[in-house]
Formats: structure tokens, sequence, C-alpha cells
């Protein structure tokens, strides 16, 4: 009989509950998953340049997690409830570890990284000509035929992180749902808001550690180990520079895997906390009305357990405050994961940092005011003890002062770094082409130079040029990074009166404006963060709610999967896509095809990617304020009910003392 009886949500195992050691292990496997999820965000640049592949196709890969959450979420979210819900997050901490792995795997299948460059790391020589008027010049890299890229050792190699992305999302799809259900099946009411908090602590702390991560591995050159230092000569701070992107993951498919080995030791089911001194006459009848349901539940065929299935579906697709805070997720969360997901770019881009720094910064700045704010909210909830339509009522006015608040980072701007015949022309003069004939001018019209290559070099005169050529230098000096071009034309015919005019490796600097407008930036967006996420606990509170207790599970899934489909697989798709269109100068492949993009149009990019969430969360506000009526509407219905049946109540207790007198 005993071994029948369910374990106790409050029995020990190592001087902690079941339930907290529960708890301990899903904030654990939460740190894996997000800090996984952060660190891929913060490498898509990385991955980007490594196999030189457009914007659009990374927003591509970016949303292939979200299609792997996809496949499982409905089913996971309604069948898992119904099995070993611990066993079922371990073989989805699993499978997400073995996605982190074929993720990195390309690094280890294709050669060494590439570097679009026309000088030589180690001699006192270039690979191509410099300006060496009328006479001809070969083309570095050789403009073959761009179908030559698809028989490129390695040019196909992105579709393993595509199918890892996918792999991952499919192993982080039982953790939330199948986690929060059990937490909330077998938890204290009044301790279930405390462990919730717990778990959105998690979920910041896991981001901060993966853009920490990326930040590091973003310092670090991608053939890390099997290149000489010495023989890299770009900086960080470069277009062409690849951090060690697969680093990382490596690190996220440890953890994921050391995350899932307590649950499977946990057991399926536990007797709710706080349920320990119950009389003994009552725990063997307990026991013994568990093991019958045991037994039923044993005998439930897959049929059986999902019949229920479309009447669930129904009864959510009729709750109109379920439905409008799914439209309100779908244009939020399309709007955050697009900005989220092309941030580094931006600040890269805007405000001309390395990868590594743009990483850093954004953890640094965003995520533990999200986690304060995560906990204030929580608090202000369970303090003043909100009803729904008080918590939607706060939720909204939040969200709404900071999104007025946002339209100030348009102040926040840097001016566009000038490059000779894409942001300037070689006078000098403000103007912004698409159009590769503008690299040419009359001081490097006899210089027979190719308009493929990407090798930027700073002139005297603060000009950035496309490459030496291109800024009519004849002669050059030194070797490696150190190499420093002469007699260059092109700076000279800019007004630039000097003796010996030259240029060094690498873009010309931002001006001094520009630090001082990233630190706007990065404080307005902290600020921001901090409001935004004070309504967080509120609206959360609003969705779960909304639901009737047995919908709790598959309503968060559907909830999930609707956010997935609507918003986490298109937003960076088309967000790249735009992104795309603001380029300025394309990279190309050794076999001559098209890489990633080298420089873009900032002031076209920072209108796109700033004016675009504003779009979609303006939107976001009509299906907020029918929340509203609706829930307002409710109330004073079922406050004019006790109002009218109060009477009838005292009417009956009257007549009551009555008849006992």
């Amino acid at each position: 009989m005993k071994e029948a009886e369910k374990p106790r949500a409050g029995e020990k195992f190592c001087c902690i509950s079941k339930l907290k050691v529960f708890l301990l292990a899903l904030s654990f496997a939460y740190v894996g998953k997000t800090m996984s999820g952060a660190y891929m965000n913060s490498m898509y640049t990385q991955i980007e340049k490594q196999f030189n592949i457009p914007a659009s196709l990374v927003g591509i890969i970016n949303g292939s997690f979200e299609i792997g959450n996809l496949l499982l979420i409905a089913f996971v979210s309604y069948f898992g409830a119904k099995l070993h819900r611990p066993r079922i997050i371990a073989l989805g901490c699993t499978i997400l570890s073995f996605g982190c792995l074929l993720i990195s795997l390309p690094h280890f299948l294709m050669g060494r990284y590439h570097i679009e460059s026309s000088i030589s790391p180690s001699e006192n020589s270039s690979l191509m000509p410099l300006c060496f008027v009328n006479q001809s010049s070969f083309s570095l890299p050789t403009e073959k035929p761009s179908t030559d890229c698809e028989k490129e050792p390695g040019s196909l190699l992105w579709i393993f992180v595509m199918i890892g992305n996918i792999v991952r999302g499919m192993g982080e799809t039982p953790i939330m749902p199948l986690g929060i259900s059990y937490l909330e099946d077998f938890a204290k009411a009044e301790n279930s808001p405390f462990y919730l908090g717990c778990l959105h602590t998690a979920t910041v702390i896991g981001p901060f550690l993966g853009f920490l991560l990326g930040s590091f591995c973003a310092k670090l050159f991608v053939d890390l180990g099997s290149v000489n230092a010495e023989d890299i000569t770009i900086t960080v701070t470069d277009a062409r520079w690849v951090g060690a992107w697969w680093l990382g993951i490596l690190i996220c498919a440890s953890l994921n895997l050391l995350a899932g080995i307590p649950f499977w030791f946990l057991p399926k089911s536990l007797v709710k906390e706080g349920e320990t001194n119950e009389p003994e006459e009552f725990s063997k009848k307990s026991a013994i009305l568990l093991q019958e349901n045991d037994k039923n539940e044993a005998k439930q065929t897959m049929y059986e357990i999902a019949k229920d299935f479309i009447p669930f579906l129904k009864a959510l697709f009729r709750n109109p405050v379920y439905m409008l805070f799914i439209c309100i997720t779908v244009l939020q969360f399309s709007a955050f994961n697009g900005m989220i997901s092309f941030m580094p770019k931006y600040l890269e881009q805007q405000f001309g940092k390395s990868a590594s720094d743009a990483i850093f910064l954004i953890g640094v700045y965003n995520l533990p005011v999200i986690c304060i704010g995560y906990f204030f909210g929580g608090l202000f909830m369970k303090k003043f003890k909100t009803n729904i339509s008080q918590a939607a009522t706060i939720a909204f006015w939040i969200s709404l002062l900071e999104y007025l608040l946002y339209f100030t980072a348009h102040w926040t701007i840097c001016d566009p770094s000038p490059v000779a015949g894409l942001t300037v022309s070689y006078e000098g003069l403000e103007q912004v082409s698409y159009a590769e004939n503008t690299l040419f001018a009359g001081c490097n019209s006899d210089c027979n130079c190719t308009l493929k290559v990407w090798d930027p070099v700073c002139g005297d005169n603060g000009i950035t040029y496309v490459s030496p050529c291109l800024a009519g230098c004849k002669a050059s000096r030194g070797t490696g990074k150190h190499v420093v071009f002469e007699n260059c034309t092109c700076v000279a015919a800019s007004g630039f009166s000097s003796q010996n005019v030259s240029a060094i490796l690498g873009q010309c600097d931002r001006k001094e404006n520009c630090d001082k407008m990233l630190h706007y930036f990065l404080i307005l967006s902290l600020v921001c963060s901090f409001i935004f996420s004070l309504s967080a606990m509120p609206g959360y509170m609003v969705l779960i709610r909304s639901l009737k207790p047995e919908e709790k599970s598959f309503g968060v899934g559907i909830h999930g999967l609707a956010a997935r489909v609507f918003a986490g697989i298109p937003s960076p798709i088309y967000f790249g896509a735009l992104i795309d269109t603001t380029c300025l100068k394309w990279g190309t492949m050794s076999c001559g095809g098209e890489g990633a993009c080298r420089i873009y149009d900032i002031v076209t990019y920072r209108w796109l990617y700033l004016g675009l969430p504003e779009i979609l969360r303006g939107v976001s506000y009509i299906p907020c304020a029918l929340i509203l009526l609706i829930l307002k509407k409710k109330l004073k219905s079922s406050e004019s009910k006790v109002l009218i049946n109060a009477p009838v109540e005292m009417q009956a207790k009257e007549e009551e003392n009555e008849s006992v007198k």
C-alpha cells in the first residue's frame, strides 16, 4: 500500500523538499535554455559573416528555432501534462544540448575563414597591384559566375546551423509549459507567485550570462588556435571580423545536458504542498484512492486523452480576453524579437562598436534592470492583491508610458562614417549612393581597380576608401596590419594639403559624439527596459487569470504557439529583408559570389530599425483597449449581481432569525 502513495511536495531530498528540488532544477534549465537563446542572438552577425549570407537568410536561421518549437508545443502542452512531466523535461534538455552540438558542427567541417583582403599578412607586398596607371590588373577574388559558389566547399554548411536551431527549438518546447503546470499543481496558492518570480529571474540571469559569453567569444578570432595572431590583418571593429561563435555554443550544449540530469530522478506527481499533517486513517484512504487513480490513468488510451483536445481548443477561441491577449503578444513580440535579433548589428553600424562591445553593452545595460522590474512588478501584484481588471489597467498604462518614451531614440543619432563613393563624394561632400559606379572617380579612373573587394583604408584626410586601389595609392611599406599605403591620389584630390598623402588599413574612427550618443541610447534603453518589465507580471497575470484552472497548461502552450507562428518565425525574416535593402556595399566570397553586407546606409537603417517596432507596438494598443473595456464590463456586471443578491441574502437571514425566535 505504501508503494502506491505519491511522494509529498514537502518530502525532503538532501534536506530540501522535492518540490523545491524541482524548482531549483527547473530554474537551472531556464538558465540553460535562455542562455543558449541569448548567445545565439548575439552571434547571428558572426554567423552572417562566417557563411557570407544576407541578413534575410540570418532571419530564416533565427526563425528556424521557433519552427522547432512549433512542431511540438501544442502536443507537449496537452499530452505532456498527462504523462511523466519531469522526464519529458529531461528529454527536452538532452535534445536541446544535441541541437547546440549540431549548430557548432560546421566550424569543424569547413576550412579556415578567408578574410577578404588585398594585402599579404606576412610579406611586404600586395596580393593584387595597387594603382598602376594604364596597366591591367587581376581581380581579387576571381570573378567567376555565382553558380560556382554552389560547388564551393562549405558554401551550404549554414544549413547545419538552421537544422541545429530547429532541434534546439524542439528540445526547449516542454520546459516552460510542463514546468509551470507541475509547479502550479503541487505548490501552495500563496507560494505560486514566488516560484514564478524565481523562474522569471532565471530567464534574466540566463540571457545575461549568454551575452557575457557572447562578448567574450566575439573577441576571439574564429580560427582560434589554428591561426597566428600576427597573421590576422583586421581588428575586432572591422566588418570582416568573425569571432569564435562555435565555442560558446559548445559551452551551452554542456550546460543544457547537465540541466536535464536531475529531472530523470524526480517523481511523476506529488501530494500538494502543505498537505503533510493528515490523520493516518485519512492517509491510508487517500493512498487507496491514489492507487485506483493510477490504475485508471494507466488504462487510458491515447484516444481518451485526446478526445477533449477540440473542446478545449474551442473554449480558448471563444474566450475574448485570451484571444485579444494573443493579438497583443504577436504584435509586441514581433517588435521586440526583430529589435533584439538585430540590435548587435545596429550598435556596430550606427555607433561603430565592435561586436564584442555591442553584445556586452546590451547585456549589462538591459538585463539587470529587467530582473529588478520583474521583481517589483510581482511584489506589487502580491502586496496589493490586484484583480484581473486592475492588473490589465496597470500593464496598459506602464507599457504605454514606455512606448512614448521610446520615440526619443530618434534623437540618439551618430553621423555616418565618411566612405568615398558610398556616403560621401571623393571631394568630401555628403552623398549616399547604392550604385557601384560611384566608387570610380577621376583620381582612380586609370587604376583598373576591381569593385568587388572590400578592404577599407583610412586616408590622412579622415575619409575611408573601399580599397587601396580605389584610394589611388601607388606604393606601400610595412607588413601585415602595419602596412601603410603611400602616394594616394584620391586623398590628395579631396583637398588635403600634404606632401605625402597616405592611408592605413581599416575604416576611419567615428567622431567623438558617437560615443556620447551611444551612452544616451543605452541609458534610454535601460530606462525603457525597466519600465516595460514592470508591466510584465501584471500582463502575465491577465493571461493566467483569463483561463480556467483546467485550461492553464494548454492555454499557455497555445499562447506560446501563436507567438512563435505569427511573430517568432516571420519577424526576423522581414526585419532582415528590410535591413538588406539599406546595404551600400556587399562583400565578395572567394568564388566571386555576393557575400555579407559590409556597410549600410545608417540613416535609412535607423528609420527602419526604430520605426517598424513603433508601428507594430502602436497597433497593439487597440486590442489592449478592448481588453480593458471587456474586463470593466465584467467587473460592473459582477458588482451589480452582488448588489442584487445582497437584499435576498439579508431577507433569508432575517427569516432564519425569526424562525429561531
